[in-house]
């Protein structure tokens, strides 16, 4: 008779690579602690580079220490809010670890959000500075008396540019729209002039490694953005979990793509975070899209690129992709959203990179799975597995406590120390997703023999169609097969008899045409009737988060409108 698994067995420890620990032997250092340790390991290394424009360890560590001394002589205190709001450019990196080193508590902000949900993030995490892009000064003055902000610090894209880009720059950048006038007005400040004006020698500040380090918010595909609260400790030891999982990487040897957001957890952490605690060169692209992607390959020659799937995708759908040479990147990171097999198939033909696909939530900072690198098994579709000191169990969608046998699904629960402390001033919404240390996920998910695991789906996005439970992931990886669509979800929508019937949303390549009849019969071949979807909608595009999850929330609520307005 076989012997039953059990996830408190931990069968994935079987499956890690060689050289990967169960357990890290975590270092209690704070994240600004590694930036000056790779400051003084890899002084003249490139830390950052932006348009060619370079800035070395011994330079960003300066600049923090200046810029920790301008947020001191703000009045910013251990534990005020100073909140950001930036695309990947140098000076987001700088303000970071400032807030940081003087125990200030960093509030990231997505520079595409609109000001109603800017102001619910300025007002919710009490933010008492910001530092923001010329290109968003005046809409930040203006909302700024609605908030508890005093001052404000801009910079410009064209503030750090090699020559002769900079000299070009001010002659180009306004009919660009790269740069904007800021109008004047009380306690507004350039970010050149306050760093210029500065000494290196901000005071020391006592921190706690179980300080909260930042509020940084969730996407909000379900609801209002809520502030996840990420201790100190959270974020090293998350870096430092990243840094065991990949043992065949060294300090000071590789250059990061600085693609994803930094405003948002994954690039954070996995980007910016993991490049610094490494003492690797980082290549910022504030814009990530398919053209600057592939230039930034080809020009820079990254050999480290965490990306989310709409990058991948957009990649391989760019004309250029066949003039660039990425042999550089040695690993490809996905997480973020599900990379369809067909995607990793085709990128990894073109480049010869292996792609690994993770899992992770903004309460996790973000990353709890991740497939093995070199030497260990890569299961195309699985998150992978619970990386170094992270357990996983699924659990009963009915109770939430009963452990699912082997193979059958459930909802995916983790504990670890990169779990977050709690939401911002939300005691119920925090019992509800932590319980005995572990982190309730929302995601429906099954776990095999050697321990990976799959994401099935959302919990809240499963559609339940006469009565079978129907996953929106299967019907979208049979979409994402057909030679002619680029991109597809779908959602249930209210059906008279069966409950909830299947619409799918299609994005079509370019040039590409195709009927509703034609989408439904190739269907027919490779889903169960049940699962089949009953209504097509053609787009140009498919709303998302600034990360490429599809936001579902978005297309559900379009379909009541429309299901309002008909019954008026």
């Amino acid at each position: 008779m076989t012997k039953e698994i059990r996830y408190q067995d931990k069968p994935w420890l079987a499956s890690y690579e060689k050289g990967v620990v169960e357990h890290v032997n975590f270092e209690e250092t704070y994240l600004t602690d590694f930036l000056e340790r790779s400051a003084e390991q890899f002084p003249d290394n490139m830390a950052l580079l932006f348009q060619g424009y370079k800035v070395t360890y011994r330079e960003l560590k300066n600049m923090v220490d200046c810029f920790a001394a301008v947020l001191t002589d703000f009045g910013i205190k251990k534990g005020d809010s100073v909140a950001i709001l930036l695309p990947n450019v140098i000076p987001c990196v700088v303000a970071y670890y400032a807030i940081l080193k003087i125990g200030g508590i960093v509030v990231m902000n997505n520079p595409l959000y609109s000001d109603r949900e800017l102001e619910h993030q300025f007002n919710n995490s009490e933010s008492k500075l910001l530092i923001t892009l010329d290109l968003l000064g005046n809409r930040m003055i203006d909302l700024r008396p609605k908030t508890s902000i005093k001052q404000i610090i801009y910079t410009s894209i064209g503030d750090y540019l090699p020559f002769p880009k900079n000299l070009l720059f001010p002659l180009v950048a306004k009919k660009k729209k790269l740069a904007a006038d800021v109008k004047s007005a009380e306690e507004l400040y350039k970010w050149k002039e306050v760093l210029a004006g500065a000494s290196p020698n901000p005071p020391k500040v006592e921190l706690s490694f179980e300080d909260v380090a930042m509020y940084q918010y969730t996407g909000g595909t379900t609801g209002v953005s809520k502030g996840v609260m990420l201790t100190h400790s959270n974020l090293s030891k998350q870096v430092q979990q990243a840094s065991a999982w990949f043992p065949t990487f060294n300090k000071g040897e590789e250059i990061m793509l600085g693609a994803l957001p930094f405003f948002h957890v994954f690039g954070l952490s996995v980007a910016m975070n993991f490049a610094i605690h490494m003492g690797w060169g980082h290549v910022l692209v504030p814009k990530p899209q398919p053209e600057q992607l592939l230039e930034a390959i080809g020009k820079y020659k990254p050999t480290f690129a965490p990306l989310v799937p709409t990058m991948y995708i957009g990649m391989l759908g760019h004309p250029k992709i066949k003039d660039i040479d990425m042999t550089s990147i040695k690993g490809c990171f996905s997480g973020s959203a599900p990379l369809p097999v067909e995607v990793i198939k085709e990128f990894e033909e073109k480049t010869g990179a292996v792609i690994v696909e993770g899992f992770g939530l903004t309460e996790s900072t973000p990353v709890t799975h991740i497939n093995p690198f070199a030497g260990g098994k890569r299961k195309v579709g699985s998150i992978g597995l619970p990386i170094s000191d992270t357990e996983a169990r699924i659990v009963s969608l009915d109770d939430g406590k009963t452990d699912m046998p082997l193979g059958e699904i459930g909802e995916i629960i983790m504990k670890g120390p990169q779990i977050m402390k709690g939401y911002l001033k939300m005691p119920e919404d925090t019992a509800d997703t932590l319980k005995d240390g572990w982190l309730y996920t929302g995601d429906i998910a099954k776990m095999d023999e050697e321990g990976y695991f799959f994401i099935v789906d959302r919990k809240k996005d499963m559609i339940i169609s006469g009565g079978f439970n129907v996953y929106p992931r299967d019907i979208e990886e049979v979409l994402f097969e057909h030679p002619k669509i680029v991109e597809a979800a779908a959602i249930g929508l209210p059906h008279p008899t069966r409950g909830e019937q299947v619409k799918a949303y299609i994005v079509l390549k370019e040039g590409e045409t195709e009927t509703q009849e034609g989408i439904i019969e190739y269907c027919k071949e490779k889903l169960a009737t049940y699962k089949l979807p009953t209504l097509i909608e053609f787009r140009e595009e498919l709303p998302k988060t600034n990360v490429g999850k599809v936001l579902k929330k978005d297309l559900r609520k379009e379909e009541l409108a429309k299901n309002s307005a008909d019954t008026d």
